[in-house]
């Protein structure tokens, strides 16, 4: 992999930080050509962080949020509301080109509604795509649009 520059909305998901920071570590391991940037409220990243590990610390920056957009809140409000969210800083760094890309486990909808609003969209695509990615036993990974 070339040198990779990831931003993380560390603090959604359904187990939030510490499930999203060890992760983040162990991809780290993984990949020495890779960057990560942990969106979040600092006081809850910073003691999941292991202080014995400072080679991933210096590929590893914490970049400060005010809060998480709750999970079952309405998309539309929440976009109104988004300022000074770890979904949103972490968009607007890949705009700012500070990141490739942005991986959030929050409110799908409201990822959605906010990357297009963020990032716009490709000339010719109208709205953004969901696709993951599934092994199988015969050819060894599925992709599903």
């Amino acid at each position: 992999m070339a040198n990779l520059t990831l931003v993380l909305d560390a603090m959604c998901g359904d187990n939030g930080p510490r499930i999203i920071v060890p992760a983040a570590l162990q991809a780290l391991v993984s990949n020495p050509q890779l960057r990560l940037l942990l969106v979040g409220i600092p006081e809850i990243l910073n003691p999941l962080l292991p202080d014995q590990r400072a080679d991933l610390r210096d590929r590893l920056q914490i970049i400060p949020a005010e809060y998480a957009i709750a999970n079952d809140i309405k998309p539309l409000q929440a976009i109104r509301q988004s300022k000074g969210s770890s979904m949103r800083i972490a968009l607007e760094l890949v705009k700012s080109g500070q990141a490739q890309a942005c991986i959030s486990a929050g409110n799908t909808g409201v990822l959605m509604g906010l990357a297009k609003l963020i990032l716009k969209t490709i000339n010719g695509i109208e709205r953004p795509a969901l696709t993951t990615i599934l092994p199988n036993q015969e050819h060894g990974k599925t992709v599903i649009t």
